[in-house]
């Protein structure tokens, strides 16, 4: 890929490696969805090793802390997910295959997620989908806000980087968020998108392409930086 695609790069968009067991692994990868692919044997990998003290084994490959909260109407249908300490899985959530959700994580009601990543302390707390994305540490999705995985003619998704198209080669791929990102209600961010740390996307918002860190989005031709404090 070009080396000027820097700001799209794994080493650029996360700078939290403490803050997720999936760290290590996303670190082999020049760029994050790289890293969806390998995702299922990743987590058979790393699940065997995890503390027996801490972690109960449910099924042939579901990790649950002991001090994660499950609610009872809570499906976790796998296979391959880990879900870390202090984590919430609410009501009529929804965790489907090759997922890594980390420490102190809300998922909140009627949430679904597959074949993603979500570093500690990630919100999806109000009927949020997050499909194939890799979400930082700290971000948050407001209610509603979610992860288009699928293009409609579904050819493979790119990234619209500037003013050129990135061939990711996967013909499912939600969103990169990095640390810190705050997405309003109701925004659909589609296939593909790419947000940098610590920027704002607008409610009832659609995004597409790249989205600077420390920035605004408030429509897609009006992208902000956010003024110094």
């Amino acid at each position: 890929m070009n080396n000027q695609w820097n700001e799209l790069k794994t080493e650029t968009l996360f700078h939290s490696p403490e803050h997720s067991i999936a760290s290590p692994y996303l670190a082999r990868f020049e760029y994050p969805w790289q890293a969806l692919s390998g995702l299922h044997d990743f987590i058979l990998e790393i699940g065997k090793t995890l503390p027996k003290d801490e972690y109960e084994q449910r099924g042939e490959s579901v990790w649950i802390s002991k001090r994660a909260t499950i609610a009872p109407t809570a499906a976790i249908d796998g296979p391959c997910v880990i879900i870390g300490p202090g984590a919430s899985i609410r009501h009529c959530a929804l965790i489907r295959e090759n997922v890594i959700i980390g420490a102190g994580v809300n998922v909140g009601h009627c949430t679904g997620i597959k074949n993603s990543v979500l570093f500690d302390e990630v919100q999806v707390p109000h009927y949020n989908y997050v499909g194939d994305s890799i979400l930082g540490y700290r971000s948050h999705l407001g209610a509603s806000a979610l992860t288009s995985n699928l293009k409609s003619d579904k050819t493979n998704v790119c990234i619209l980087f500037g003013k050129e198209k990135v061939d990711t080669g996967r013909q499912k791929l939600g969103s990169m968020l990095g640390d810190y990102v705050e997405v309003g209600a109701g925004t659909i961010l589609n296939p593909g998108t790419v947000i940098g740390e610590y920027s704002n996307i607008y409610p009832l918002v659609t995004v597409r392409g790249y989205v600077p860190p420390h920035h605004i989005f408030k429509v897609q031709d009006n992208v902000v930086k956010k003024e110094s404090r």
